[in-house]
């Protein structure tokens, strides 16, 4: 797979309640108050990118932290074979970049617009004066670096330890965990990015989930939507 080329179609937006609205739906700002959010607020800038555009790419500076607002980003690696491993996807609310806010780096992955999609900047010197002016910033940056970290450490185990039936069964049982338990999932990526997500195949993923059908575990609505039968049951696949 050959490297994509980073597009810079990227639309510079002026300040706007569209960017205030974007700081504050992200965890570690949404306990500030409005005069503080406005300060954070007039640091901000937006860009919009059309499915299919690099936001970023390995290799390039990294100084920013960027915030989706609106769509949808997956942030991947290339093998040195051209093969892509999705590493994460993130929606309104989740952000990127966060570690070089603290060091000078490169990116080490890619992220990619898989939508028509709005994020919001702040650059380096930026966050970091607010960090200093208002700590709860950085308690809320730490707590979220615990929970990802965390969550790296589950995936690695899941794929040192489990089969592909384990992996996709675990995944949804988190992915229903995240919304209170709801017997509709909803898949925020498609088969293909799923199974580089898992370490597998798109062909592979269409057949552990008949698999779970079959079992009773889940009932396949479509290919985005799955309705869960047996928590209990796909918990211990």
């Amino acid at each position: 797979m050959e490297r994509p080329e980073l597009l810079n179609t990227d639309c510079e937006c002026s300040t706007t309640n569209t960017e205030k609205l974007c700081v504050s739906i992200v965890p570690i700002f949404n306990h500030l108050q409005p005069f503080q959010l406005n300060e954070i607020m007039e640091k901000v800038h937006s860009s919009s990118y059309k499915k299919g555009e690099l936001i970023f790419q390995e290799g390039r500076q990294s100084d920013t932290l960027y915030i989706v607002h609106t769509g949808k980003v997956k942030i991947y690696r290339l093998s040195e074979g051209g093969k892509e491993h999705l590493v994460s996807l993130l929606l309104p609310g989740d952000f990127t970049g966060e570690y070089a806010l603290f060091n000078e780096s490169t990116h080490q992955s890619f992220a990619q617009a898989v939508a028509d999609t709005k994020v919001c900047k702040i650059q380096r010197h930026d966050f970091q004066a607010f960090l200093t002016k208002y700590p709860a910033i950085s308690l809320n940056m730490l707590t979220e670096f615990s929970q990802r970290l965390n969550q790296s450490e589950n995936q690695r185990a899941h794929f040192a330890v489990e089969n592909v039936d384990t992996r996709l069964a675990l995944y949804l049982v988190e992915l229903a965990q995240s919304d209170n338990y709801t017997d509709i999932l909803e898949l925020p990526m498609t088969r293909i990015d799923l199974a580089s997500y898992l370490g597998t195949t798109a062909e592979t993923i269409s057949r552990r989930m008949a698999d779970l059908e079959t079992r009773g575990f889940i009932k396949q609505i479509s290919s985005k939507r799955i309705k869960v039968l047996d928590y209990d049951g796909l918990s211990i696949v």
